[in-house]
């Protein structure tokens, strides 16, 4: 690769060990030493180009320059997305996926699944004035599962409930993993395809009947671009990439439950304040607390951005934490405010916990909306339907384990109806 001179270089023979060392401000520590937005380093061996800020978001989602297929390592299909998924996918087979993405993830299918976290945790409160602490996280965890399979018409036993949120918890955290923890998370990917691959083959044959508009039902008969029905396998990967996600918001409402606890000033806001508060105190969860590190595609045509050459073929890393918190967008970012959403213009490219760009055009995450209301009905009943004392407890989080929660998980006792 032609280096231009005036390239912004991270020198260091590989900077894979700083990924593991650094974890969430990777490539924002290197911006903020080299005073760029985008640089050059070796990643995993390769030459690869790091960016971030709004500018790089919206370069990083333009589809001429840019290609997913052969960006997320094959270890990372193993464990998080599954092989061959909609995440690798590019041009028209992408989007006539999305499509069928989109279409369960409408404000209705949101509202839904809100009104069912609502109902659960009513449920779980019951429980939960039996017990001396509760662990939060690993409510959450089973919480949402139960919810998921109900919305998508997947059939779950109470009695299983824990070990499939445990495995689509496992897949998420061996993202980030080397070692037991990446082992763990394949053997999870490995036990759930198999659970799932037997569900749609249940459907297909007549011995399982789901209803049509639910998720399981339009996963088990979509067509591909081609019109061909999806392979049962791919169908069920499709599936968990439908179900694993919304697990993964235990993770946004544990750290939801430590911001009121960090900032109980807050809490009063939460509980008189209307719709509009309660949702920028869930923007700014989602902002402030870290979820996905970095974003990788592929350069498909050679170009130059500001400098820098872009060849076909390389890596290139979009830094999704750091622009997140970047001075140049954010005032105050390390500051945990909610207000700064009031007056937020609802940029594609500026605020991208779960990516950026379109969703309905690029590869945006499109449950954000599931997230955001699933997130506001949960903080809703924390806030207003039950009272609970925190413990002494460890509720410190690293940002250099990917994914990052707090130690305890965020353990509450004494919880009485409000």
């Amino acid at each position: 690769m032609t280096i231009n001179k005036q390239t912004p270089m991270d020198n260091k023979l590989d900077s894979t060990l700083d990924i593991m060392r650094d974890g969430y401000l990777f490539i924002k520590k290197k911006r903020d030493e080299l005073k760029s937005d985008v640089y050059e380093a070796r990643v995993l061996g390769k030459k690869s180009i790091c960016m971030g800020g709004e500018e790089a978001a919206k370069l990083f989602y333009n589809q001429e320059l840019f290609q997913r297929n052969g960006a997320i390592p094959y270890r990372v299909q193993q464990s998080l997305f599954g092989v061959d998924a909609i995440q690798t996918m590019d041009g028209d087979p992408h989007l006539h996926r999305k499509l069928l993405f989109l279409s369960l993830m409408t404000p209705p299918h949101q509202k839904r699944l809100a009104q069912l976290a609502s109902e659960q945790w009513k449920t779980a409160f019951v429980r939960w004035k039996t017990q001396k602490h509760i662990i939060l996280f690993e409510e959450a965890k089973a919480l949402l599962c139960r919810i998921a399979c109900d919305w998508a018409g997947v059939p779950l036993a109470e009695e299983e409930t824990k070990e499939r949120a445990d495995d689509f918890h496992a897949m998420v955290d061996a993202f980030g993993a080397v070692g037991p923890r990446h082992w763990k998370g394949r053997t999870a990917r490995n036990r759930t395809e198999e659970w799932i691959h037997g569900v749609i083959e249940n459907v297909r044959n007549g011995e399982l009947e789901a209803a049509k508009g639910s998720a399981l039902h339009e996963m088990a008969f979509h067509k591909d671009h081609e019109g061909n029905l999806l392979d049962s396998k791919m169908a069920a990967i499709e599936l968990i990439n439908v179900l694993r996600p919304i697990v993964a918001i235990a993770t946004f409402l544990t750290f939801s439950a430590l911001a009121v606890h960090e900032h109980p000033e807050l809490k009063e806001r939460l509980r008189e304040s209307d719709e509009e508060y309660m949702e920028m105190f869930v923007h700014e969860v989602r902002r402030y607390y870290p979820f996905g590190p970095f974003l990788g595609a592929i350069v498909k045509k050679n170009f130059v951005w500001k400098d820098v050459e872009f060849k076909k073929g390389t890596t290139v890393l979009l830094d999704m934490y750091g622009t997140n918190h970047d001075e140049k967008l954010w005032t105050n970012p390390n500051e945990f405010r909610p207000e700064r959403f009031r007056d937020w213009e609802g940029s594609l490219f500026d605020f991208i916990p779960q990516g950026g760009g379109d969703p309905s055009k690029g590869h945006r995450c499109p449950g954000e909306g599931i997230t955001v209301e699933v997130m506001k009905a949960s903080l809703d009943f924390l806030v207003n339907e039950v009272e609970y004392d925190v413990p002494s407890q460890e509720l410190n989080y690293s940002l250099s384990k990917m994914p990052a929660l707090p130690e305890s998980g965020f353990i509450i006792t004494n919880v009485q109806e409000k």
